[in-house]
């Protein structure tokens, strides 16, 4: 996993991961021949040799992945700060669906996150959260995932979870409000954000704003639906954050996602969109570090994301094996308080990237 390395070359004062740290639901072959006719061979255990379904089986992804030099030598030097996302657990899950996929044995959904959650929060601890002000954290909270994290005067990053709280995957249209977040984790982040007194607030998301993605032909699994007119469902959660953002006046706001499978730079203003009370901000998007890669996907219009840059391999499923259609992304926070991005690939070539000066 080359990716790593080029991470650990920056020397990197900690290492957001947004989410699908392991590929739960994707058994891995011997070999697969790839489109030009080579052969990329991968080692195989027992546990990624079919879908993860007993906590072991979770268990054992996430020691397949400690099985790569590049990961242990950054973890033993920089400070993780993690997510999940679905394939900790599988595919575009969300609370209380029942799988039809064959693969499955057990097949309520429910049952398979608690486990997924489980071996991810032994292997990637959540850290620096107290379920209750003054508590000591251990690592293992079992009430939320959702946490802030301060680094100083420059920087607060705020880590959400757009799973354990999410609504069926539908086609997203819906009149009334649907949660992504839900009111509690949405109430905690805009009282957070609003009263942070550090220069940059990075909104760390598992799940991109304005980034279609499709859960089969009609569902999404994000929260933007294809309507590029007024908020609906999910959207109608999004909304009424960026909202209190603005009433409260929220400077320097920056939203970090992954979830796809290749590097972008989006930037979201009023002028562009349907919904326009919200002050205009970027979305960097940076995947993913050693799978396949993918895309690009198509914008959706509410709230008026403008694509400045993306990079994505020369076909779908696109192998590790050049490091140049893996991606991560990289900032820069110095002492005059720019917050410079840059997008790269798996190698550590520089992309993409751009000053950000903060408001004052």
């Amino acid at each position: 996993m080359r990716g790593y390395a080029a991470m650990h070359a920056t020397k990197p004062d900690f290492f957001i991961h947004s989410g699908d740290t392991i590929y739960a639901d994707g058994p891995i072959a011997a070999q697969v021949t790839e489109p030009d006719g080579q052969i990329w061979r991968n080692i195989v255990t027992e546990e990624v040799s079919k879908v993860a379904e007993t906590l072991e089986e979770y268990r054992g992804r996430h020691r397949y992945n400690l099985m790569d030099r590049n990961i242990r030598a950054l973890y033993a030097e920089v400070p993780v700060i993690a997510q999940w996302d679905d394939h900790e657990t599988t595919n575009n899950w969300y609370p209380g669906e029942i799988l039809t996929d064959p693969r499955y044995s057990e097949r309520r959904v429910d049952v398979l996150a608690a486990r997924g959650r489980q071996a991810w929060q032994e292997y990637q601890p959540v850290s620096g959260l107290s379920t209750r002000i003054g508590d000591g954290s251990t690592g293992f909270e079992p009430a939320r995932i959702y946490r802030k994290i301060s680094r100083g005067p420059q920087l607060d990053v705020f880590c959400l979870d757009m799973r354990t709280f999410k609504d069926p995957n539908t086609d997203g249209k819906e009149t009334h409000l649907t949660h992504i977040l839900g009111q509690e984790q949405a109430d905690w982040l805009i009282r957070e954000v609003s009263k942070s007194r550090a220069t940059w607030k990075a909104i760390s998301a598992d799940l991109p704003l304005g980034l279609i993605v499709p859960d089969g032909p009609v569902n999404q699994e994000s929260l933007s639906n294809r309507d590029d007119g007024a908020p609906l469902g999910k959207e109608l959660e999004i909304a009424g954050v960026l909202s209190a953002f603005k009433r409260n006046r929220v400077k320097n706001v920056v939203w970090l996602t992954a979830d796809v499978h290749y590097c972008a730079a989006h930037h979201y203003s009023p002028e562009r969109a349907s919904f326009t009370d919200f002050d205009p901000f970027w979305e960097f998007v940076a995947g993913p570090i050693n799978a396949g890669s993918f895309g690009p996907g198509e914008l959706d219009g509410t709230f008026g994301p403008e694509r400045a840059f993306f990079k994505t391999g020369a076909y779908a499923n696109q192998s590790p094996r050049t490091g140049e259609n893996q991606f991560f992304g990289h900032v820069d926070l110095g002492e005059d308080d720019v917050f410079t991005v840059s997008l790269r690939n798996a190698n550590g070539t520089v992309l993409w990237s751009k000053d950000l000066h903060p408001e004052r």
